[in-house]
């Protein structure tokens, strides 16, 4: 049996859920300490709904010297105050995506964690799934020789016709870039390695949004941040990639990930899930669907908290890492300062490819 360590929930919002019922019921090496929000009704709510948790204020679970790591799923805007203040306390933490929504604020993250001795995890932790590590493990058999090239695409028309909440998706720190990008990015770096300088343009469509979700039906938002982000990345290895994150587009035929290589191409599943399908297709061949070779093919959110609290535990590495979330974050940046400057930007971060998951995992275990 694993050892388990004692996750705190801070944040209880509409993806607090899927953490709370994954963490609770099918990772075995961590168990659920309580669950915070500033909205103490939304707590009770969650800890209801997942089998009578105990609810706690944030300063209560900070002061707990039984918890192990603090999950900070708060607004984006939040993610930088309660990241450093649960890292003073002397814990771990591991932050949703993006990591922070300034630059500065990201890296003194990772500082105040180095300097602490603690670990920083970011999502996503999607590309830990079956689908991207079946994708991870064909690029690096040799099945498309090298990569060369890919596309990524994200085009929607906005969340405000479902959202509970779509306010913050218009605010700076938010947009398709900083709401969906890390999922792309992160897969991008994961199958391709880091980014050396990008380039981009990007603009805001439509200045004003009607919301047609409940409860804020008919509410005006002002726009304040890019909502159409085109760029090109240059990476490390000599691939070079296209990524357009949108919403301003009604529908669209164009594939999620495709990665083009000496010897074939590789078209990847939907980065914000975890499963497939995967595709393959050599070069004079056909395309064909590749059998998944990992687990974790349903939604696993919190597999990177899990896999944080297992390398803990042993003394590796963990693969959501602090410092690839910086990474993801310097590139999103990087792509408006790149629009604004009409050049080039080198990125200066830089983050490893994360080690693979092990083959011939059961579920609820991350190491062999």
């Amino acid at each position: 049996m694993p050892e388990r360590l004692r996750v705190g929930v801070v944040g209880c919002g509409n993806i607090s859920g899927r953490y709370l019922k994954n963490l609770s019921e099918v990772f075995e090496n961590v168990e659920v300490a309580g669950v915070a929000d500033i909205i103490r009704e939304r707590a009770l709510a969650a800890a209801e709904q997942n089998g009578g948790l105990k609810v706690l204020t944030l300063e209560e679970m900070l002061a707990d010297e039984t918890i192990d790591i603090i999950l900070n799923i708060t607004p984006p805007k939040a993610h930088a105050e309660v990241a450093l203040a649960t890292i003073q306390a002397g814990k771990s933490v591991y932050n949703e995506k993006p990591l922070a929504v300034a630059r500065e604020d990201g890296r003194k993250i990772l500082d105040a964690a180095e300097k602490a001795g603690v670990r920083v995890g970011c999502a996503p932790d999607t590309v830990l799934g079956a689908g991207f590590q079946t994708c991870r493990k064909l690029i690096d058999d040799g099945w498309i020789g090298e990569p060369v090239a890919a596309a990524a695409f994200m085009t929607t028309h906005g969340p405000e016709s479902w959202h509970p909440d779509p306010q913050f998706f218009y605010q700076v720190g938010g947009g398709p870039m900083f709401d969906m990008g890390p999922y792309y990015l992160t897969a991008l770096v994961t199958l391709l390695g880091p980014v050396r300088r990008v380039t981009g343009s990007a603009r805001i469509t439509f200045p004003e949004r009607t919301i047609t979700s409940e409860p804020h039906y008919g509410q005006v938002m002002k726009v304040e941040t890019p909502t159409h982000i085109a760029g090109v990345l240059d990476f490390e290895s000599g691939a070079v990639a296209t990524l357009v994150t949108s919403f301003d587009v009604w529908k669209s035929n164009l594939p999620r990930i495709e990665i083009y290589g000496s010897e074939g191409t590789l078209a990847c599943p939907d980065p914000n899930t975890f499963g497939g399908p995967v595709r393959l297709m050599r070069a004079g061949g056909e395309w064909a669907q590749v059998p998944l070779s990992h687990v974790y093919e349903g939604n696993s959110r919190g597999l990177g908290v899990a896999d944080m609290a297992a390398a803990i535990s042993s003394g590796r590495g963990h693969r959501a890492s602090g410092a690839l979330g910086f990474h993801v974050l310097d590139l999103m940046h990087a792509f408006h300062d790149a629009s604004e400057s009409g050049a080039h930007v080198a990125v200066e971060s830089t983050a490893a490819r994360p080690a693979p998951l092990p083959l011939g995992l059961r579920e609820g275990l991350i190491d062999d």
